[in-house]
């Protein structure tokens, strides 16, 4: 019999080896799980480096193909478009299924690296949507509508074609909009830049899509209705002369109306803003803007467009016509300048013009001495300019203008010109602001007031951050026509979310000297109005963002006062500024309080220079950093 002592050592050193096996197993089970995460880590990193790079590759190849369908729509190719998008949903398609992999969405709730994939996993999602719901409806809609239905045909706009594109139209610029207020719901402060930097192009591509979408989508709902598809309708058109500036562009001088029914248009009737008169009593008009204007705005046709908004100008200048002509009828005002009317012509060619009066007439009136031949390079000095040198009296100006107008609405209408061209000769005409158009029909002013060609000062067109700088003549002439402007905001340091801007104004006469007795009288204004021959006085007028303030003006560096005004709650800031031949004369009107939910714009009155030359970029105090990107 074994002693016990014996017996428990044995015990003892039988347990102690199976104890450090437990424990070698422990750790080697611990051992091969942490290989084993770090493996699945290291797959799953791996994995997301594949999908990363197969959106990345995907999404890159959309921006190579989305200017090809660009160019092969505007080109009224829509076999070629319509392979182009099958490539785009293709491609989508592919960034899409790579963003929504499990393993992805999965690592999308991570810190730090999560909002960086969510958001990836948004842009490819987007783009997908955007050419499955936008692109390819956009596709059949111009299968089924060329540039030719936009061609008028014996003086008729082919409006079934247009009626049948709309509901493509629509949903399309529908399907964008839904998918920018998408990404612009992306936070992009904590994302890398990797990831930043693209969103924000995204962004910026899919808002200028959005854009012309919008405008797209309004036109195919407006032009059939506004075309007299469900009746007749007149128009009054405002010719606006840039030689003596407004608000909106230059006086109303040459008037007429247009008669539409079911696509085909006519002009029907003319008259002039002088032969108008003075109205007395005056039309009422809003009193925050006749504050600003005084009551010229509704006593003179020459005055309607003082404001900037266009919706008060045209419903003003409807009340004067109707006032003169009792019993018509006016279903809406439209507006134009020479400028525009000049890239029309670029795209209908040259007109020749017939005068309405006889040869001796002409010849001593000074009529003679004009072109009859009108080309798109000498249409505006032509309206602008020579008018007044050759032709004494203001009737005659008028019959020349009316003549001009007749001649360009006639070779508008006869269709002797592809779409394509007149769609882009009209559509840089809006770009400018040098287009306008309103309705007294309520379904289609809804419509324009979201369009750059309604011309409204506030509203769902104007952006958050919208600032304006308007001119009105203080003449009393045509001196305009010798000012060259830039305007140019700039950016100061911004504090507690608000912004600072200033808008610079540059203005020169580049009249001549000898301006006061080498210019005509009725150019200079002979000193009627108290200014000097050959100086030229501009009320310059500036609106600021909703709910800023304007603070302060100075006027070539000099702290000067100014009135200041609201309109619509917008902030106006309004100075008065003169100059002789050969000066320069620089004003700045600061704006603080500026709410940063977006970037700043900035729009300007059309003159006879280009708009683009006329705003500078936006420039930013050194060392400030802006509250928007």
């Amino acid at each position: 019999m074994k002693h016990p002592a014996e017996s428990s050592s044995r015990v003892r050193r039988s347990v102690q080896p199976s104890a450090g096996r437990r424990r070698r197993k422990r750790n080697l089970q611990i051992g091969v799980a942490l290989l084993a995460l770090v493996v699945i880590a290291g797959g799953t990193t791996a994995w997301l480096g594949f999908r990363a790079g197969q959106i990345k590759d995907n999404l890159a190849a959309t921006t190579h193909l989305l200017p090809q369908l660009k160019s092969q729509i505007l080109a009224n190719d829509p076999k070629l478009a319509a392979a182009t998008v099958a490539s785009l949903a293709e491609r989508t398609s592919a960034a899409k299924r790579a963003a929504t992999d499990p393993v992805w969405k999965l690592a999308s709730g991570l810190p730090w690296i999560g909002p960086n994939l969510a958001a990836a996993s948004e842009a490819a999602t987007t783009a997908d949507d955007v050419v499955r719901l936008a692109a390819q409806p956009l596709v059949g809609a111009f299968e089924s509508l060329d540039w030719k239905a936009l061609t008028p045909v014996k003086g008729a706009v082919q409006l079934a074609r247009l009626q049948k594109a709309a509901p493509n139209v629509v949903a399309a610029a529908n399907s964008v909009e839904l998918s920018y207020e998408r990404l612009a719901a992306i936070d992009a402060g904590p994302l890398m830049p990797q990831v930043a930097g693209p969103l924000g192009t995204a962004k910026k591509q899919l808002n200028e899509l959005r854009g012309a979408l919008s405008v797209a989508s309004g036109a195919v709902q407006l032009v059939p209705a506004m075309m007299g598809a469900d009746g007749p309708r007149n128009y009054l058109l405002l010719i606006q002369n840039n030689a003596e500036v407004r608000a909106s562009g230059g006086i109303p001088g040459a008037l007429a109306v247009i008669h539409v029914d079911k696509g085909k248009m006519q002009l029907t009737q003319q008259d002039s803003a002088s032969a108008l008169g003075l109205f007395d009593p005056a039309i009422k008009v809003d009193a925050a803007q006749e504050a600003i204007y005084s009551n010229r705005m509704g006593s003179y046709m020459q005055d309607v467009n003082m404001t900037p908004d266009f919706p008060t100008a045209a419903s003003t200048a409807r009340a004067m016509w109707v006032q003169r002509h009792p019993g018509q009828k006016i279903d809406g005002v439209v507006s134009i300048d020479p400028v525009a009317l000049s890239y029309v012509l670029k795209a209908t060619g040259p007109v020749d013009i017939k005068l309405p009066v006889s040869a001796d007439v002409a010849q001593e009136s000074g009529l003679g001495a004009l072109p009859t031949h009108l080309t798109s390079e000498n249409l505006v000095p032509v309206l602008l300019s020579d008018v007044y040198a050759k032709v004494k009296e203001p009737a005659l100006q008028d019959v020349y203008f009316a003549a001009v107008a007749k001649q360009v609405f006639e070779k508008l209408s006869a269709g002797n010109t592809s779409g394509e061209k007149l769609v882009q000769a009209l559509g840089t005409g809006v770009a400018e602001n040098r287009i306008l158009l309103w309705s007294t029909h309520s379904d289609d002013q809804t419509i324009l007031e979201t369009q750059r060609i309604g011309g409204t000062i506030s509203g769902p067109a104007v952006p958050a951050a919208a600032f304006g700088v308007y001119f009105n003549d203080g003449t009393g002439a045509k001196m305009d026509y010798y000012v060259k402007r830039t305007v140019q905001l700039v950016q100061k340091c911004t504090a507690g979310g608000y912004g600072e801007y200033t808008a610079k104004i540059s203005l020169t006469n580049t009249a001549p000297g000898s301006a006061a007795t080498a210019l005509p009288e009725y150019v200079t204004g002979g000193g009627v109005y108290g200014i000097s021959p050959g100086h030229v006085a501009t009320n310059v007028i500036a609106y600021g963002p909703s709910q800023a303030r304007a603070q302060a003006v100075r006027v070539d560096g000099k702290t000067t006062g100014f009135g200041s005004f609201s309109q619509d709650e917008r902030p106006v800031g309004v100075v008065r500024v003169e100059l002789a031949p050969g000066q320069t004369t620089t004003v700045e009107i600061d704006f603080s309080k500026v709410v940063q939910t977006s970037a700043a714009q900035l729009e300007v009155t059309p003159t006879i220079q280009k708009t683009s030359d006329v705003i500078l970029p936006l420039h930013k105090d050194a060392g400030c950093t802006p509250a928007v990107p």
